[in-house]
């Protein structure tokens, strides 16, 4: 990861976390209260080829024993009313400033992919993960509400992993390999700022999907 790159990601990481501090401390009592534990989903995830990860997330589903792979339509049943609200603000990614702030992953960068898909496309992440994995990014803001639609209409974990893998896959990766090539620190910091302003329409002008 360049030197710049991280500085700016520190940086970042220190201002949100005292803005978040008091709203997130908050949220998890309310989760606490009204869902129990655990308040925390922590998955595999791949920041390079050979190189997996503990990704930390809010949990905002029922719990499932076995549960893997991603999510579509197929799993909305277990999506909680809290956990809908969770979804929308996005406050499920904030425990991922901590994976940030350890250098698994950026503020910015290719969303981390789940191990199998890594596998079975070797030589496509092996380009797309030249990038230091992201919270946030151009394939995530492009291409973010496209892959819930299709996923949405998914039935069955077979037909969600079917169509994550011909059509989300490539998308997502032509807007990765757009994003390394381009690379700058103002890129990021637009793509950040365009995240935030992105959250606040979304949460109270446009409710998206749950």
């Amino acid at each position: 990861m360049r030197i710049s790159k991280r500085v700016l990601d520190l940086v970042l990481v220190a201002v949100l976390s005292m803005i978040l501090v008091v709203p997130f401390s908050i949220l998890l009592g309310v989760m606490l209260i009204r869902e129990g534990r655990p308040l925390f989903y922590v998955a595999e995830r791949m920041r390079a080829p050979g190189r997996p990860f503990w990704l930390w997330k809010l949990r905002t589903m029922t719990v499932a024993p076995g549960d893997s792979g991603v999510s579509g339509g197929d799993k909305d049943g277990r999506i909680t009313p809290l956990g809908a609200f969770i979804r929308r603000a996005r406050m499920d990614e904030v425990p991922q400033l901590w994976n940030v702030l350890k250098g698994e992953m950026s503020l910015v960068g290719p969303r981390p992919p789940l191990r199998e898909y890594v596998e079975r496309f070797p030589d496509l992440y092996a380009e797309v993960l030249k990038s230091p994995t992201g919270i946030t990014g151009l394939a995530s803001l492009r291409y973010h509400d496209r892959e819930e639609a299709l996923l949405a209409a998914c039935r069955d974990a077979t037909d969600t992993d079917r169509v994550y893998a011909t059509r989300c896959v490539p998308q997502k990766a032509r807007l990765d390999l757009i994003y390394q090539r381009n690379w700058s620190l103002c890129f990021d910091l637009a793509l950040i700022w365009e995240t935030g302003t992105g959250i606040l329409i979304r949460r109270f002008f446009k409710g998206g999907r749950d």
